[in-house]
């Protein structure tokens, strides 16, 4: 928090209209010092005593974060939190700082050795958001799931293995959340029918999306755990339905498995694999 507030006093100068370079200075310093209080929030009068900005600034600068959806105010407390645009980007910063830096090299060697397309994925809520895609050479693809694409748990292959991963109790509310939603916008995935893809999962160990979302775009997925047993994401293939048969499906699946199991070990390890620098020859 001291750091941040140090910074913030370092911008301030004089009171004309805020622009360029120095309002994005002052607004990046706000977003970092809200996000230390991650809990309770800022309330605006808290902001403006450590900041040493004026109301009218700091109220400027807020308004801007939050049509970015990067800063959210509570609507009893009036106190500033991040919002959900800061935590998607939290999420995809995990590609070099996360889950992404120990998944990386087996979603490369699972789009080399099948031809399909590999993700990994993560839970954003009521969500699951994809943090990274790898194709393979395979020249016929699907592309139903792009980086930072999110859908509602259960919609997708990775998607459903992690609502499998849930507990019964917290599977029923990500639904009844999600009911509107999914009778919407995605008429073939009904709570009904998760509930039923869930315990086929959990039944199988492996997620099964067979074309529901996109007509022959198929998938397989297989949740990932932290060395605590804890939810961390989920590692899926997708391909067109003639790639999916068995018994190319079991083959799949046992790769997906083998490689999920690889990365859970690199979890629990904490260490991802040696890579050269940036601008550095390997």
């Amino acid at each position: 928090m001291a750091d941040a507030t140090v910074h913030i006093m370092k911008l301030e100068g004089s009171d004309s209209a805020i622009g360029g370079a120095q309002s994005v200075d002052r607004a990046l310093a706000l977003l970092s010092l809200i996000g230390r209080h991650p809990a309770e929030g800022m309330p605006l009068s808290v902001i403006v005593g450590q900041t040493g900005l004026n109301k009218a600034t700091v109220r400027r600068l807020l308004l801007a974060l939050m049509r970015a959806g990067l800063v959210e105010q509570g609507a009893q407390s009036r106190a500033y939190h991040l919002g959900e645009e800061a935590y998607l980007l939290g999420l995809l910063a995990q590609g070099r700082h996360g889950l992404l830096s120990q998944a990386i090299d087996s979603l490369q060697r699972l789009a080399r050795e099948t031809g399909d397309a590999a993700f990994v994925s993560v839970r954003r809520g009521l969500y699951a958001v994809c943090l990274h895609r790898e194709d393979g050479a395979h020249p016929i693809r699907t592309y139903a799931l792009m980086p930072g694409a999110h859908h509602p748990l259960g919609v997708g292959a990775g998607s459903l293995a992690m609502l499998a991963a849930l507990p019964e109790d917290e599977v029923e509310a990500v639904l009844e959340a999600n009911r509107a939603e999914l009778e919407t916008s995605y008429p073939r995935l009904k709570p009904d029918t998760l509930r039923a893809q869930v315990a086929k999962t959990r039944d199988t160990g492996i997620a099964l999306n067979p074309g529901l979302i996109f007509e022959d775009s198929w998938g397989l997925g297989v949740a990932l755990r932290g060395p605590g047993g804890q939810l961390v994401g989920a590692l899926s293939l997708a391909a067109v339905e003639s790639r999916m048969k068995a018994p190319r499906r079991e083959d799949l699946a046992r790769k997906l498995r083998a490689e999920a199991r690889v990365i859970e070990t690199r979890l629990a390890k904490g260490v991802a694999p040696d890579r050269p620098k940036e601008g550095t020859a390997p």
